[in-house]
């Protein structure tokens, strides 16, 4: 076996263990790739690390860097990071659900601290010492008589080609580990280099544009190729079954020719899109899970309900799809931005009837996605049209109108909430019901991929599916974190009246913006300060940390109320099992024009361990804008047959007159504790935060996202 196909297998090469050894799980991902050498590789040239996660922007490169440094006694420009590379890095599957610190991060930080033991020990060997009087500093082990030898002069071949251990003794210096470390990641985007996969040029590239059918199920009926097929610099027009692509000399000749071809098309389409997805939800067959309580009789008391509702939402990346492929000698290597290349490669593999070791996908980074955008569809066209032009780069960027038309969606969800006030102002009792397709369509298969769908020959998806608790995916956070007794319920839709899968934060964005609603709306009926009242319903000490911190930075308790304006609060912990998350809010509306604008933003997280405070600091920013977009403007819009939001017109997303005035973010640092994954931890609690200030500005209580200008004036003005 050699080392791409052992890298590949996940490290599944086991040598000189001992069966308990075996037994006992290895931190992070260390337990699917548990060969330390397929993390991490020290020669005479340096220091290479490596990790099946990818950069998405959440400065997962930097963290990375900033473990491995820490626990190896390098700085951070001695090592090399090579990340989500089918040929060199372990299969860690998807860079998703905010698991990469988690997961990969824990990897690291203990593939590197029993690297540094055994470098150690291997000089202890050679001097005849003991390993104790040893230590490693700036690349070197060091001996107390002045000896000194580098880490490449210590490494043979097989140092490093030892199964990790369930334990490593951890540096605790936190000379690195810890500080707010520049972003590896950010110079070549702001100084013009070569930052995604969008500017990668390669000798004798082609362009190709695909023209994607008008509505889903859409069939191509008639074409005309001629006149398109001998416009100047054409090289070829692809075409199998309802799949068609121009192939060009030059990007701009694609986009005409792409444009005039689409002219020359004619399709049957099928008008089968609901037009009230809130009433026709309900009515789908659903598989009903009581994922938490148990049935008892009702508690007695003051009993409040509420309905809340999330519409279909896009990723809205700035730059559309794009990935770069060539295929030769049938093999075929792909550039892509996808978040899980073995997955792709896997799909790529049934679409192309290729074996998946003569496909080769490489990470790069795209501008701007968290979740299953159109990254993986691109990457399928770019490597369908590459077929068939051999030995040429193909370069497939997506257009505008058919980046908003054909991406998964975030799903539309409806959820209901109901629970029982005692005397004493407590809930007694909690009742959560939520109604959600799938939050994963993710590839693995052919019939993910949206060329898939379009071939002569198509694939069939995978049936859908949940994703189980305690991660969960339309029921993700689903479960409140807050002490009483409450019963809930995933009504998980199998069917999906438009193509849906991951978008950032999964269901937690919506069931913590839910929940977070109705507790105030609880708070406002017992006559308790929000803040005082979620309190007293949670006895988790880190969530009531985070609280309190946001509360006191925000000056929620000397907060003066004015005219027009309102404060909210909101808090939880993500998926129940990683960081938390509590902010406090502050938001003018204007009535008339239903203009809404956050002004002030105070936020606090516990992600554990804070290997970067400013990179903790960005995801949580990041999140909050985001979710203000979300909250504020977005919503998908079709009629019976299309998807009529195609641009950003139609579409539109948060401006710089609305990125809030202020916005502060406060960590709270736990060393020695695991790391906590931060990237979606904000986006639920933003949007409990806006509907929670909404209503304290206004007195209406407005429980439907997103609080766009036209539906505030509706609300306001009734």
């Amino acid at each position: 076996m050699n080392r791409r196909e052992f890298i590949a297998s996940g490290g599944a090469l086991i040598v000189n263990f001992s069966l308990p050894a075996l037994a006992q799980k290895l931190p992070g991902a260390l337990d699917k790739a548990p060969m330390l050498d397929a993390w991490l590789r020290v020669g005479a040239e340096g220091i290479t690390l490596f990790t099946g996660k990818a950069e998405l922007g959440q400065g997962i490169k930097t963290a990375l860097l900033q473990i491995a440094a820490e626990q190896l006694a390098v700085p951070i420009s001695a090592i090399t990071l090579v990340t989500a590379d089918t040929a060199r890095t372990p299969n860690e599957g998807y860079t998703a659900g905010s698991n990469s610190m988690k997961d990969s991060g824990t990897a690291i930080l203990h593939a590197a601290a029993q690297a540094r033991e055994l470098l150690i020990a291997e000089a202890a060997k050679r001097w005849g010492v003991a390993p104790d009087h040893l230590s490693a500093q700036a690349g070197e082990v060091r001996g107390p008589d002045g000896k000194r030898m580098s880490y490449g002069a210590l490494v043979g071949d097989e140092l490093l080609h030892v199964r990790a251990q369930p334990q490593s003794a951890l540096g605790k210096a936190r000379a690195v580990m810890g500080k707010s470390v520049q972003r590896v990641d950010i110079p070549a985007k702001v100084t013009g280099g070569v930052a995604y996969v969008h500017d990668l040029r390669l000798p004798e590239m082609l362009h190709a544009r695909v023209v994607r059918p008008p509505s889903y199920g859409a069939g191509l009926t008639a074409l005309e190729t001629e006149p398109v097929a001998n416009m100047a610099g054409v090289v070829k027009i692809v075409r199998d079954g309802s799949f068609l692509a121009v192939v060009a000399a030059r990007e701009w000749t694609a986009v005409q020719a792409v444009r005039a071809l689409r002219a020359r098309a004619k399709w049957e389409e099928k008008a089968k899109l609901p037009r009230d997805i809130y009433a026709t939800l309900p009515q789908l067959a659903s598989e009903d899970t009581v994922i938490a309580g148990a049935d008892t009789p009702p508690p007695s008391g003051r009993v409040i309900e509420a309905e809340y509702r999330r519409p279909y939402q896009i990723h809205g990346s700035i730059g559309p799809a794009c990935a770069v492929a060539r295929y030769e000698n049938n093999s075929l290597t792909v550039w892509t931005h996808s978040q899980g290349v073995y997955p792709l490669r896997g799909a790529l593999a049934e679409l192309m009837a290729m074996a998946p070791e003569r496909i080769h996908c490489v990470h790069m980074e795209g501008a701007g996605c968290y979740g299953h955008n159109a990254a993986d569809d691109v990457a399928a066209d770019a490597a369908l049209i590459a077929r068939q032009v051999p030995g040429k780069p193909v370069r497939v960027q997506w257009m505008r109108e058919d980046e908003h038309a054909w991406e998964p969606f975030g799903p539309a969800m409806l959820s209901k909430a109901r629970a029982t006030l005692d005397g004493s102002g407590n809930v007694s009792g909690w009742q959560y019901d939520v109604w959600s397709n799938t939050h994963s369509s993710r590839p693995g298969k052919a019939g993910e991929l949206a060329a898939g769908l379009s071939v002569a020959k198509p694939f069939e998806p995978s049936p859908p599916r949940p994703i189980p608790q305690p991660e969960g995916g339309g029921d993700r956070n689903a479960i409140p974190l807050y002490k009483f007794p409450s019963r809930v319920t995933h009504h998980f839709i199998a069917e999906m009246p438009l193509r849906v899968s991951a978008l950032r934060a999964l269901g937690a964005y919506m069931n913590v913006f839910s929940i977070e609603s109705f507790m105030d709306e609880l708070a406002a009926a017992a006559k308790a300060d929000p803040v005082e009242f979620r309190l007293r319903q949670i006895d988790d000490p880190r969530a009531r940390d985070v609280i309190r911190l946001a509360a006191e930075r925000f000056g929620w308790d000397k907060y003066q109320k004015q005219n027009g304006r309102g404060r909210g609060f909101a808090f939880a912990r993500y998926k129940n099992l990683a960081a938390y998350c509590a902010l406090a809010m502050e938001v003018n509306v204007e009535r008339e024009a239903g203009d809404l604008r956050v002004l002030r933003v105070v936020a606090a997280v516990d992600s554990g361990e804070a290997v970067n405070p400013d990179g903790i600091k960005n995801q949580i920013e990041g999140g909050i804008l985001q979710s203000v977009s979300w909250s504020a403007f977005e919503a998908v819009m079709y009629n019976d047959t299309r998807i009529t939001s195609r641009d950003w017109g139609t579409y539109p997303i948060l401006r710089f007159s609305h990125v809030p005035q202020s916005l502060e973010v406060h960590v709270i640092d736990r060393p020695g504790q695991p790391f906590l994954g931060t990237g979606e931890a904000a986006q639920g609690p933003a949007a409990g935060a806006l509907a929670n200030a909404l209503a304290h500005a206004t007195g209406v209580r407005v429980r439907e996202l997103p609080f766009s200008p036209g539906r505030l004036r509706a609300v306001l003005s009734a």
